[in-house]
């Protein structure tokens, strides 16, 4: 009987030790381990679709029946902002709609200009969004504008060149400086568009920075060496890392509410529509697939 229980408590000590040691070697799989839920651009439809999907491999994706991209989810994740085509594709516009496909809005009508990237304030109550136009000469022109989340107020923060801003949980703007030599780099700057700060100096096309939940880090792609990978780094701009590395593209990460993981778009033939959506540590680990024919894809930050 004595001995039934040593080999019954050795064996309980060995779990717990070896349970530990799983548990401090690697991060948090709590985003995959309960539904969550991603907003995408589905292809070649160009519809965007929202999807449910657990760790165990089930999933549900409703069609919104709108056309769009660069879905942004709103802080409290009943609302989407995403750009949608008018006038032959002259025109792109910020929309606003409930996730149920209700309460559709067109909040921008700036004709023949590309409004796109949209991003909610941690509030809610405003949307900062990228502008792209050709000027006078005929060259294109990026600018980043913000307006009221109903559409009102819209207004450019002049001192500003660039694309895909998004906000920091404090309220500052992350965004891609893009320079007339068509490199860009990843910059912070404040939501009145001074105290501008560089944080990437590559000679290189760096787009698409997304803040990480807590605020501590930007994910971002850049071309840097050779091809579009996904690259992770401080909110300062210190300890830049690869995490991807494949012979194709990769693009758009986005991280999930606790900051473990991130997903991204990868280039998987010639098609346009032949891309798929990724899911993997926030160290870069455990790349699996998730979602074929999809593109820019932005994870819901609200825990349900």
């Amino acid at each position: 009987m004595k001995t039934h229980n040593l080999k019954q408590a050795t064996t309980v000590f060995l779990f717990t030790f070896l349970y530990g040691c799983i548990a401090t070697s690697q991060r948090s799989d709590t985003a995959t381990s309960s539904p969550y839920t991603i907003g995408y651009t589905s292809l070649p439809s160009g519809i965007i679709e929202i999807y449910e999907g657990t760790a165990e491999g089930t999933s549900t994706i409703t069609s919104t029946q709108e056309n769009g991209g660069y879905v942004a989810w709103s802080p409290n994740g009943k609302k989407i902002a995403f750009y949608g085509k008018y006038d032959d594709k002259k025109t792109w516009s910020i929309r606003t709609m409930h996730i149920d496909g209700t309460n559709r809005k067109r909040l921008t009508h700036a004709k023949n200009k590309w409004d796109n990237a949209p991003d909610w304030s941690p509030d809610g109550k405003s949307i900062v969004f990228a502008r792209e136009y050709k000027n006078s000469e005929g060259f294109w022109y990026p600018e980043i504008w913000i307006m009221n989340a109903d559409g009102s107020e819209q207004r450019q923060i002049t001192s500003l060149r660039g694309s895909n801003p998004i906000f920091t949980p404090d309220g500052r703007i992350v965004f891609s400086w893009e320079f007339e030599d068509k490199t860009s780099a990843i910059s912070i700057v404040d939501i009145d568009g001074k105290n501008v700060i560089r944080l990437t100096h590559h000679s290189a096309q760096e787009w698409h920075p997304e803040v990480s939940p807590d605020g501590s880090q930007i994910a971002f792609m850049s071309d840097r060496d050779g091809n579009f990978e996904i690259y992770v780094m401080d909110i300062d701009g210190s300890n830049q890392k690869r995490l991807t590395n494949n012979n194709v593209d990769d693009w758009y990460p986005s991280w999930s509410p606790d900051g473990s993981h991130l997903i991204f778009s990868a280039a998987t033939g010639e098609k346009r529509e032949d891309r798929t959506i990724y899911m993997m540590h926030a160290n870069g680990s455990s790349i699996r697939p998730i979602i074929k024919g999809g593109a820019q894809a932005a994870w819901l930050k609200t825990v349900k």
